[in-house]
């Protein structure tokens, strides 16, 4: 394993956004905030307790933040004066969610620790501790991430990847934050936990591309089931599990699915129309040590993208705001 110097050396090589990376730390807050991570834990939990759906919503929280020009929680802000936030883009309209969570969160990890910790490094704490609720694996949160001013809904319709965009259209979206294909197949598996709406994929069966049709490739089981629980669209609102399986389970079962055409959202099965993406949908789906091993160095990349360290940013005292 690269040294934490050999990383940094790394980093050197890539756009300014990735210089970050190596002022951010473990220990942080070990000092300033000690009691941060069972706070963050404690949490989830609780919500977990009347929310079984929470651990995939933040997972997607965290996602959706670091796509839109990186992970400085632009995500949480709420509109203001000659400002939009990325709360009503189309990707996130009636969708996100969990920001009550993080909310109540922060309250405590104000109490216990006073304009210390970042609503930004909060997600990502909480993001972990989503996945690792939900069976799947866990890793070193690097912390030090400061919070961005500004958030654009303008921003979040261009950046953030749809689940109807072409494989080409994901990737370049993808590689603009620095991350590549295999990032794009591992972190996909997030998909192994949460629901999506019928609206975001109702489209694939009853008018594919025009043809008045369903989708070819869909697995006949899978496209009998969504017609059934989608049938039009006054069901648009209502949600299917993205692995009907094990919806609150992170595990393999996302890869074994594609392997039957069994992907929900059509992004999902595009997955497969890559050789070797393909090939590797194949080896993660019988292998979970190195699918584990490969998610949590991923979800280590995507929470580096674009952060923001001191001197800049802000640690907001209510995440929805600015201070």
């Amino acid at each position: 394993m690269a040294s934490k110097l050999s990383v940094c050396f790394l980093a050197l090589l890539f756009t300014s956004a990735h210089l970050a990376f190596c002022k951010l730390d473990p220990n942080y807050y070990a000092k300033t905030c000690p009691q941060l991570h069972h706070i963050v834990a404690s949490g989830l939990k609780t919500a977990l307790k009347t929310d079984p759906r929470i651990a995939a919503s933040l997972l997607r929280l965290h996602y959706t933040d670091c796509f839109v020009n990186g992970c400085e929680a632009s995500v949480f802000l709420d509109d203001a004066k000659g400002v939009k936030g990325e709360k009503n883009a189309v990707q996130n309209r009636n969708s996100l969610r969990g920001f009550e969570v993080i909310d109540h969160i922060k309250a405590e990890v104000e109490k216990a620790c006073p304009s210390t910790v970042s609503c930004a490094d909060i997600l990502t704490l909480a993001a972990k501790e989503s996945v690792v609720a939900s069976g799947g694996p866990s890793w070193t949160v690097q912390l030090g991430r400061r919070d961005g001013k500004a958030a654009s809904e303008k921003a979040a319709n261009e950046q953030l990847p749809a689940p109807s965009e072409s494989i080409v259209a994901i990737y370049n979206k993808f590689k603009a934050k620095g991350l590549n294909a295999t990032d794009l197949l591992i972190l996909s598996a997030s998909h192994t936990i949460g629901f999506a709406r019928c609206s975001s994929f109702r489209y694939r069966l009853i008018n594919y591309n025009g043809t008045g049709k369903a989708d070819p490739n869909m697995n006949p089981k899978l496209r009998a089931d969504l017609q059934a629980a989608c049938p039009n669209a006054a069901a648009d609102s209502k949600l299917y599990p993205l692995d009907p399986g094990t919806p609150y389970k992170f595990d393999l079962s996302y890869y074994n699915n594609l392997l039957s055409n069994g992907g929900v959202l059509e992004s999902d099965l595009y997955l497969m129309s890559d050789r070797l993406l393909a090939s590797w949908v194949v080896g993660y789906s019988k292998d979970r040590e190195r699918f584990f091993k490969d998610y949590s160095e991923a979800m280590v990349r995507m929470g580096n993208v674009g952060v923001i360290t001191a001197p800049n940013g802000q640690v907001r005292k209510h995440c929805r705001v600015v201070n």
